[in-house]
């Protein structure tokens, strides 16, 4: 009952829980994501597709 104590009722406790479920959510992005990728890595890119690292500035050129 301590832990319960601890978790709910103080702000380390919270920050903890937080944390903790913060972590827990970027590694199952992270699994999710290798999955993903394993599964369309044949599928070519579209016009469409954008990707974080594109480069804009060729379309900026009129």
């Amino acid at each position: 009952m301590e832990i319960i104590d601890f978790l709910f009722n103080t702000y380390a406790g919270l920050g903890c829980l937080i944390g903790g479920g913060l972590i827990i959510s970027l590694i199952a992005c992270v699994i999710m994501e290798r999955r993903t990728r394993k599964t369309f890595v044949d599928r070519p890119a579209g016009e469409d597709d954008w990707s974080l690292f594109d480069d804009d500035d060729d379309e900026d050129e009129d």
